[in-house]
């Protein structure tokens, strides 16, 4: 993709320890639409109670466009202040996404396809019962047309592929069901590629696995966002030189910046510039100041900011704040009432309205847009779903009599040794179940 947006020299880098409240500015920037990426914690909704580990992430994906108001002198939000943020949110706000999200569990955990469907079910109620200020929307045409009348955007995604239980099948019915991008990992390994973490850990970097390169495929045919936050370096690239479609980082930093794993390297922002995709910058203390992640600073989040633009062009470039994920914030960017506090601060280093329009939010909503017409390209040719099987499933007995179309897969799995498990029930002397080992 060509970046057709003003070249950009990053300035210096701003000590964390300087003052963190700019001067108030004013922004003569058209009425258009944008989008900016945060992650902002979820209400405790009674019936939502009952998730405790498997939780729902409200990502907020703000529209802050136009830019005629900065918020000056704007205190910040008490967290716990469900109804002032959602009165803060609507000013300039279209777009939410709620993830579903597990931490480090096996793939084979039967109960983990079933909760992330249960934590679909309560995305989708919970927007229902909200829809003087929520819509939701699974096209980016629909995210701009709900801003225009005052609604938040909705949007469904999965943070780690383990959640569809190394089953493109269940990856298909993911999308079905409304889930719009899937990160390929979070914080652990799947059937579909390795981490970052796992790397940190000293594992070598073995990128993305065969499954993962036809979920890769199978995600760009249905038009699914390809997420590649918490993915390995390697596996980064290795989705990279395949994508048929735009990728996105929905909460990374610059490598360069910060060598933290976490961060996208130099030369896969390249290859982002390539594929037209978007790196959205995260606020996490530790991704910004490894060493000192208490310092980290708004200033930190701009020269993430500024690199990534530089190496790869404002038009990749987005916010993806993970405010639900922090333990602690950067100063000056302790909630989202201090987002237009780092607007200034990129404007006072050089960044043009136009840039600010972009990054804002015009970059993420085009990008998925791009994502939505490559897969009717795909579509048009023809392309049947993907059929393989993860190579370490774990088969029913059942399955001799099921439909031809698993019989296929069972008979290869059986000739590479697979294990098939006997029912997790059958009856005892009384006729009522027993629960056996599997």
């Amino acid at each position: 993709m060509t970046d057709s947006s003003p070249t950009v020299t990053s300035p210096p880098r701003r000590n964390s320890q300087q003052a963190n409240t700019p001067q108030s500015t004013t922004s003569t920037n058209n009425n258009r639409d944008g989008a900016l990426v945060l992650h902002a914690n979820s209400s405790a909704t009674a019936w939502w109670s009952r998730f405790r580990y498997p939780v729902i992430t409200a990502g907020i994906v703000l529209l802050l466009s136009p830019f005629t108001f900065l918020w000056p002198g704007q205190e910040s939000i008490d967290p716990t202040n469900y109804a002032e943020r959602t009165k803060r949110i609507l000013k300039t706000t279209p777009f939410t996404a709620a993830e579903a999200r597990h931490g480090r569990r096996s793939i084979l955990e039967r109960w983990i396809v079933r909760d992330t469907l249960e934590q679909i079910d309560v995305t989708r109620r919970f927007i229902r019962e909200h829809p003087k200020d929520l819509e939701y929307c699974d096209t980016a045409a629909c995210a701009r047309k709900a801003f225009k009348a005052g609604r938040i955007a909705s949007m469904i995604g999965i943070e780690g592929g383990h959640q569809v239980g190394g089953s493109i099948a269940s990856l298909r019915q993911m999308y079905e069901l409304g889930a719009r991008y899937m990160t390929i990992t979070h914080n652990c390994d799947n059937a579909f590629a390795m981490a970052a973490s796992t790397v940190a850990s000293g594992t070598a970097d073995s990128g993305l696995a065969k499954l993962g390169k036809v979920a890769i495929k199978e995600m760009n045919r249905l038009g699914m966002m390809v997420d590649l936050s918490h993915v390995s370096h390697q596996t980064m690239r290795d989705v990279l030189s395949i994508a048929r479609a735009p990728v996105i980082f929905s909460h990374s930093g610059a490598y360069a910046i910060e060598p933290h794993l976490r961060n996208v390297p130099d030369d896969v922002l390249r290859q982002v510039k390539h594929n037209g995709g978007i790196v959205m910058a995260v606020f996490l203390n530790r991704f910004l100041n490894m060493k000192h992640p208490e310092q980290a600073s708004i200033h930190d989040v701009a020269d993430h900011i500024f690199h990534i633009a530089e190496v790869c062009g404002w038009t990749c470039i987005g916010i993806g704040a993970d405010f639900f994920g922090m333990s602690n914030v950067p100063i000056g960017l302790e909630d989202v009432s201090k987002y237009p506090s780092l607007m200034e601060v990129l404007m006072q280093r050089g960044a043009t309205d136009e840039q600010i329009r972009l990054l804002a939010g015009e970059n993420i909503l085009r990008v998925w847009g791009n994502i939505e017409k490559s897969a009717k390209v795909i579509q048009a040719t023809g392309e049947k779903p993907v059929e393989e099987e993860y190579e370490r499933r774990e088969w029913h007995k059942g399955f001799s009599t099921d439909p031809y179309m698993l019989r296929g897969g069972l008979e290869e799995a059986l000739k590479n040794g697979a294990k098939i498990e006997e029912d997790v029930f059958d009856l005892d002397a009384e006729g009522r179940p027993k629960i056996l080992s599997t």
